[in-house]
Order: structure tokens, then C-alpha cells, then sequence
């Protein structure tokens, strides 16, 4: 039976490469057929806000890569409650659903994978 994985992405979408090295693991996981949960953490919430340009950072957009996780068979997406109203992001008006996890729900979410990689 394959593992499970839990990628949990802390940075901004333009502030590094962790961003869309979350992503890219995400998808070669799902490529596999791992079974793949994402959370987006602190400001890695910031992946899924609306309205981004990267253009004018001269970055790489990375809404492609969000809108292929379902079709790699990532479904299970979470975003942290506390991480979405600190920076005043609505869970309705995000890109992806995401399931939004209180502070217990995050504490458990770990255990539920059996590995678990930091971004």
C-alpha cells in the first residue's frame, strides 16, 4: 500500500521557490497515485488568494499548478483558519476549495499521513 503524504506549504507564492516546490511534489505524488494532502500554512495561504500578477514581480504564474492538483487525484486540500483571517483572506473567495482547519483540526491533521514534508 503506497504511503501517504501531507505537504504543508509555508511560503508566499513569490517570496522563494518552497511555493512551487510544494506544488511540484504534490503533483508528481499524484502522478503516482500517492495518496496527497495539501495544507497551505502562514503565508503560504497566499498561494490561493485571488487577483495575483506575477508578471510584475517577473515571476512564474503558479495558478496553473494549483488548477492541475484536482486532476492529479489532489483532493485534499486544507487551508489554516488562523493563517486565512491573519491576512484577511475569505475561504469563499479563494482559487481552490480547500477544507479550512481550526487549530485542533491542525494539531490532528499530521497524524493522519505518514509522512509529512515541510515547505
Amino acid at each position: 500500500m503506497a504511503k501517504s503524504l501531507l505537504i504543508i506549504s509555508r511560503q508566499a507564492p513569490w517570496s522563494g521557490p518552497g511555493a512551487r516546490e510544494a506544488l511540484d511534489i504534490a503533483l508528481a505524488g499524484g502522478a503516482f497515485d500517492l495518496p496527497i494532502g495539501l495544507l497551505f500554512l502562514d503565508d503560504g495561504v497566499f498561494q490561493l488568494a485571488p487577483g495575483q500578477v506575477p508578471a510584475t514581480l517577473e515571476q512564474k504564474d503558479l495558478q496553473a499548478n494549483l488548477q492541475a492538483l484536482p486532476l492529479f487525484g489532489v483532493d485534499s486540500l486544507y487551508a489554516a483558519a488562523h493563517s486565512l483571517a491573519e491576512r484577511g483572506l475569505a475561504a469563499d473567495a479563494l482559487k481552490l476549495p480547500v477544507q479550512v482547519l481550526d487549530a485542533d483540526a491542525l494539531r490532528q491533521l499530521p497524524q493522519t499521513y505518514d509522512q509529512v514534508i515541510t515547505l
